[in-house]
């Protein structure tokens, strides 16, 4: 209970208008911080707004940090992930359905490094044979979930961040 009460003092001070990652959904933007009362108890939230998924969430100011939600990644853990992105696909020899449960955890994780790795090992290059529906599925999750932060950190569009990352994957072949 102590440790409790002391997690609520470091709560995170996240500012109106200000982009934050919430793992479950990605990317949105905190439009107010109100006051609501639930089952008799009187609790300050967060209200995020998904735009790309039209979805607001209400997230209770004192778990946010314990619920996984973040500021934007710096651009040092950008410039990491892209390297990631570089680097040599580690595709575990196990059933699909078990490594497709550890993609979904990564991209849920809300991890940019964790996300990073799903796209770089379920990316097809040209010369390479198809996807399986659900393999495209967690690759194009990972990747618009990447690319929604990276617009996000570099405060450019989807497209733009989309490009960036296709030449970050273009010299994983390449090299």
């Amino acid at each position: 209970m102590a440790k409790q009460a002391q997690g609520d003092i470091q709560e995170m001070d996240f500012k109106i208008s200000q982009s934050v990652v919430y793992p479950a959904h990605g990317v949105g933007t905190i439009t107010a911080i109100e006051k609501q009362t639930v089952a008799g108890m009187s609790l300050e939230v967060y209200v995020v707004s998904f735009d790309q998924d039209k979805m607001i969430l209400r997230v209770p100011t004192n778990r946010a940090e314990a619920s996984g939600m973040r500021a934007l990644a710096g651009s040092k853990l950008v410039d990491d992930a892209l390297k990631t992105l570089g680097g040599k696909a580690r595709i575990k020899r196990t059933m699909w359905s078990r490594r497709a449960q550890e993609y979904e955890a990564k991209i849920n994780s809300g991890d940019l490094i964790s996300i990073a790795e799903v796209v770089r090992d379920l990316h097809r290059g040209e010369d390479q044979p198809e996807q399986s529906y659900s393999e495209r599925q967690l690759y194009e999750s990972a990747l618009d979930r990447m690319a929604r932060e990276l617009a996000a950190v570099e405060n450019t569009d989807h497209e733009t961040a989309m490009e960036r990352l296709a030449k970050s994957l273009a010299k994983k072949k390449a090299a």
